[in-house]
């Protein structure tokens, strides 16, 4: 027996670091064509006006251990060791740190949480963390009391969401740009700078063309591309090393650092902005987390990636310490250090990786865009999920054609890789300076560690840090305006939907009615009751919201089902299929009221068509034959007790329980509200009959199966979806600002955003909206 078990055990043990090693394999093409790819362009960004080649080599050399321990520091010893493990239960990057500090700080951005949210088995992270200290636990009771700390600890996340935007228009425009300078060697200086660009150009078009079709169609060729270029440049940097100058290797002593400062001045401090680009796409190691896992991360970058870029630059140092008579300006970039006969196939191979790294972080953009709009900080855009696999492979198609446009127009307007770097240098340090600051707190709120440890944190690497972003800030001219102006544009655009969003929320909060209005309504009120499933949708969790007495009071007459749906984002990345939904009713079982509050993290998928439709009825339905009662309603300020919500998950996950099944009937369609929600005409469609199939079940109670009886009627005769069309003014009195935001900016951004997720497939014959006028 013991001899199986240790055979059963070495193979699990076989298999787990198969399943690493694949992971680390596939984390090439997706994490790290960034990074990959700064070779391209770091030495003649460096080059290009600060500082000159001379031929004492001190300031190729300095640039070198620079590069050397800006990499050993910044990418290693930060990223793969410290911040990857401030992941939020798998996931990374600007965002899961701002989602980890709101939670153990219960501080939210989103006014719809409940406490029913903190009972998600993925709410908090489970560790053998010390208790917090006594910093620790004032300042969680600091943040939480003042509602100005929290603004700030928003903006900062935004800004670094924003700078994330700013590289995805910026890392695809110096990257191909730089891969397609290797055409200056084959023509005159005169010509090429006519065909680099229209070139670039061209490129980029297709790459963004092709981004509808999804990264999973290609993906299998990007590991294979990255480490391809990654052997290519490494491979060249060892052949430079031994044919120029084997004693290069002395430069990575940070001796050489001083020497360079102390030659150089104002202007190698001015050239830090170039030598920062060595670290574009660090980044994508915590970003990218949740795709893969923390150890292959880490065993792609120590043993393949980080030797790999040493090598490469360490080769060109090596030809660039022996070749002094280069122009500047001209051919100092990449391809002079390959050989001859190898810069065509090396170009190919560039452009490749170029185009690699491009696609990773363009799908960043899209990702973080998602999670914005999922905390309530961007307007709702169309979200297509290009893999039915890998829950993070989106196309967002209105962000892609405008990151599109922006990165055609830098590409065209600055036209040289200087200005270039000077923009994307910006963005990157900046996203790493907000992930410093962020990681503090994290480390004093969520590990409960020492505040001199954060301090020590902060000051170590916000000082590497600042000094770069000093360096690329004083370019502010050349072109390191172009993030900040991108970064206030979409600044602005979040602010204001989110500032909008707020007042909305509290005027919905401050102007519901009581569900003892909605119970008395009845026949004597000249109130009935139609055949069908009303579906209204809300953002409250608790109360009747006023577009529904406001509609009640126009017309009448509500539907045998009601029921108040709520689709709300709570602050973790994904929520259990068996925690999704919350359900209850409102007021005594036979007023057949419900309310369904369906939760997802920032990084579910959202069903938007009839699917959501089924599991929504399918859930009710098993809510029923079991008779849950939960916990009450505990809202923002609940106001009764006997609203019980009991969470009672998707239909996969009670597969034991009751399954819809929708049966063809021959009959012509009805003009009622229950044809099929598909993209064709409903003319010639057929009806489609529902019946619930119920388990044997001897524990359902009469009550129960006559609800059950009513809810399959009900969802036969139609679902009828209730959304409200507001009319949003800021209210007499408001001051300018508050207009102008309100009236103008967020009422625009209102009107060309994207509906609620659950309406989006439902034909126009099944939807009503209710026209109210928004005083806020």
């Amino acid at each position: 027996m013991d001899l199986e078990n240790g055979i059963f055990k070495n193979r699990v043990k076989k298999e787990y670091w198969r399943t690493v090693l694949t992971l680390a394999y596939q984390s090439l093409g997706v994490v790290y064509g960034d990074l990959s790819i700064s070779p391209l362009y770091v030495y003649k960004s460096t080059f290009a006006e600060d500082i000159e080649h001379s031929k004492t080599n001190e300031e190729i050399y300095g640039v070198l251990s620079f590069i050397f321990w800006t990499l050993t520091l910044v990418p290693l010893l930060k990223y793969v060791f410290i911040v990857l493990r401030a992941d939020d239960n798998g996931e990374g990057g600007t965002f899961a740190l701002y989602s980890l500090i709101c939670r153990h700080a219960r501080v939210n951005s989103l006014p719809n949480c409940q406490l029913a949210d903190e009972e998600l088995s993925s709410y908090k992270k489970h560790s053998t963390a010390p208790a917090p200290s006594a910093f620790g636990s004032s300042l969680k009771s600091t943040l939480e009391r003042h509602r100005v700390l929290q603004k700030c600890l928003l903006v900062l996340a935004l800004i670094g969401a924003c700078m994330v935007i700013g590289d995805g228009v910026l890392t695809p425009a110096i990257s191909v740009f730089s891969a397609v300078s290797g055409l200056e060697l084959a023509m005159s200086k005169e010509h090429h700078k006519y065909v680099e660009v229209p070139v670039a150009c061209i490129i980029l078009i297709a790459l963004f063309a092709l981004q509808h079709y999804g990264t999973h169609r290609v993906g299998f060729l990007f590991a294979p591309v990255v480490v391809t270029w990654l052997l290519c440049i490494s491979s060249i940097g060892v052949y430079n090393i031994f044919r120029w100058n084997p004693r290069v290797y002395q430069a990575l002593s940070p001796y050489y650092m001083y020497k360079f400062l102390k030659k150089t001045q104002r202007g190698g401090w001015m050239s830090l902005g170039g030598i920062l680009l060595c670290i574009t796409g660090s980044e994508a190691m915590f970003a990218d987390l949740g795709h893969f896992s923390q150890l292959s991360i880490q065993i792609a970058f120590t043993s393949f990636v980080y030797p790999s870029l040493i090598l490469a630059y360490m080769g060109q140092a090596a030809y660039l310490s022996e070749h002094h008579d280069i122009d500047n300006g001209y051919r100092i970039g990449f391809y002079v250090s390959v050989p001859d006969n190898l810069r065509w196939p090396v170009l190919v191979i560039a452009i490749l990786a170029a185009v690699v790294g491009s696609q990773a972080i363009i799908t960043g953009t899209f990702s973080i865009i998602k999670q914005c709009s999922s905390l309530g900080c961007f307007p709702r855009v169309k979200i297509v999920h290009t893999s039915s696999k890998v829950h993070g492979q989106i196309y967002i198609p209105e962000i892609n054609w405008i990151l599109m446009m922006l990165c055609l127009a830098v590409t065209i307007g600055f036209r040289d890789t200087k200005r270039l770097g000077n923009a994307s240098g910006l963005a990157v340090i900046t996203v790493m300076l907000v992930t410093t600051c962020l990681m503090s707190l994290v480390i004093v709120l969520c590990w409960h560690q020492s505040v001199f440890l954060a301090l020590g944190f902060v000051f170590f690497f916000g000082t590497i840090e600042a000094l770069y972003f000093s360096a690329s800030l004083i370019k502010f001219l050349e072109g390191a305006w172009v993030p900040i102006a991108l970064s206030l544009i979409f600044m602005l655009i979040m602010y204001v939907w989110h500032y909008g969003s707020l007042k909305k929320y509290e005027f919905d909060v401050q102007n519901k009615v009581s569900v003892d209005w909605l119970l008395s309504l009845g026949p004597s009120l000249g109130i009935v009751r139609v055949r069908g499933i009303g579906l209204i949708h809300t953002e409250l969790v608790s109360g009747i919201p006023a577009i529904f007495s406001h509609f009640v009071t126009n017309l009448p007459a509500f539907h045998q089902v009601l029921i108040f749906l709520c689709i709300k984002s709570v602050p973790i990345p994904h929520v259990k299929h068996e925690e999704r939904f919350l359900m209850g009713h409102i007021g005594p079982r036979e007023y057949r009221l419900y309310r369904c509050i369906v939760r997802y993290g920032y990084r579910d998928v959202q069903k938007d068509d009839s699917e959501f439709e089924k599991d929504l009825v399918c859930t009710l339905a098993e809510f029923i034959r079991t008779g849950k009662i939960g916990s009450p309603n505990i809202g923002e300020d609940s106001e009764k007790e006997d609203e019980k919500m009991a969470v009672v998950g998707t239909p996969s996950t009670h597969l034991e329980g009751i399954r819809m099944h929708e049966d063809e009937v021959n009959n012509p369609p009805s003009a009622s509200t229950s044809e099929p929600r598909e993209n064709e005409s409903p003319v010639m469609q057929p009806r489609k009959r529902v019946r619930f199939v119920i388990p044997d079940s001897p524990g359902i109670d009469n009550g129960a199966r006559e609800e059950l009886q009513e809810l399959r009627e009900a969802r036969e005769a139609g679902v009828a979806y209730i959304m409200g069309h507001s009319y949003v003014r800021a209210k007499q009195g408001s001051s300018l600002v508050k207009k102008l935001v309100i009236n103008y900016g967020y009422d625009f951004l209102r009107r060309n955003s994207r509906g609620p997720t659950c309406a989006l497939g439902v034909p126009h014959a099944s939807t009503l909206e209710v026209g109210m006028a928004y005083q806020i």
